[in-house]
């Protein structure tokens, strides 16, 4: 149980949605409180519902739930809309439900801002969740990618492609001045000469699709939603569905699979509360 507790701090801290949500819930339960969450366009849109009103008394509430998010400091998170109501029906859709009409859906609602956490702290955190990767590799959580190391592996790959344009320009340059200057090269650099762009064949380089990324996503989790057992298999698999959400929701209006996209995206954030859900009772059951 310690280190399914473990595994839930470590994805809340590297923002899994699903980890942070399970930390909230594990942290709120003596008040009542349960939350659901979401992140969009940068903001974590979190959502409190309890049977009284006392229950989500605002100032009280808002400082603590700032206190477990700041305790966490999850990646690439530092913008939360703390939304309150009296619990009802489950709502999949209740951000939409929310935004369509705010003054009948809520009690309050207040944005916060979290303070950057200690450098130091978090570069000894992240060595430690380094340590405990090597050490349990089957972790589920391994499998799921966040957005914010993908665009660390297209950033330095950008690096580099970018240093080696740079240095085959140098050799053509420096081979061009040679013959300007009338100096005769014992190997003339013809093979090392950029081709045109018009000469790369379509699809030798294809850009990221995000749709087919996601749908890719979508069907490992619809695989390993077949053989998840324990609580952390679930939360990793809602993760993943979160994840496979949100690239969905990446998809421009230009792209001629735009309104396919934003259906598939609700879709795929509906599947993730799900498996929250199981995450829960099962974590229930195991107590």
């Amino acid at each position: 149980m310690a280190n399914s507790i473990d595994n839930i701090a470590r994805q809340a801290r590297q923002g899994s949605v699903a980890a942070i949500i399970q930390v909230l819930n594990d942290k709120l339960a003596h008040s009542g409180v349960r939350t659901r969450a979401v992140l969009e366009n940068g903001v974590l849109q979190l959502l409190c519902e309890a049977a009284k009103a006392e229950q989500l008394e605002q100032s009280s509430l808002v400082e603590r739930i700032r206190q477990i998010l700041e305790s966490l400091a999850p990646r690439n998170i530092h913008r939360v809309k703390i939304n309150s109501r009296i619990v009802r029906e489950q709502q999949l859709l209740w951000l939409e439900e929310i935004n369509r009409d705010p003054e009948s859906q809520l009690l309050w609602s207040q944005d916060i801002t979290l303070a950057k956490p200690n450098f130091l702290k978090r570069l000894a955190e992240d060595r430690e969740d380094r340590k405990r990767d090597v050490e349990e590799p089957a972790f589920p959580q391994q499998t799921v990618t966040s957005r914010f190391e993908r665009e660390q592996r297209q950033f330095w790959r950008g690096i580099l492609v970018g240093g080696l344009g740079l240095s085959l320009l140098l050799v053509v340059l420096g081979w061009t001045l040679s013959n300007w200057l009338g100096l005769k090269l014992s190997n003339p650099m013809q093979a090392q000469t950029p081709k045109p762009a018009g000469s790369v064949k379509p699809g030798s380089s294809p850009s990221r699709d995000s749709f087919a990324d996601a749908v890719r996503l979508a069907e490992q989790a619809s695989a390993a939603g077949k053989v998840a057992a324990s609580p952390a298999d679930w939360l990793a698999l809602a993760a993943k569905w979160q994840q496979a959400g949100d690239l969905m929701g990446t998809v421009p209006p230009t792209n001629p699979r735009y309104k396919i996209a934003q259906n598939r995206a609700a879709l795929y954030r509906q599947n993730s509360e799900k498996a929250q859900q199981e995450a829960q009772k099962r974590r229930g059951q195991s107590y």
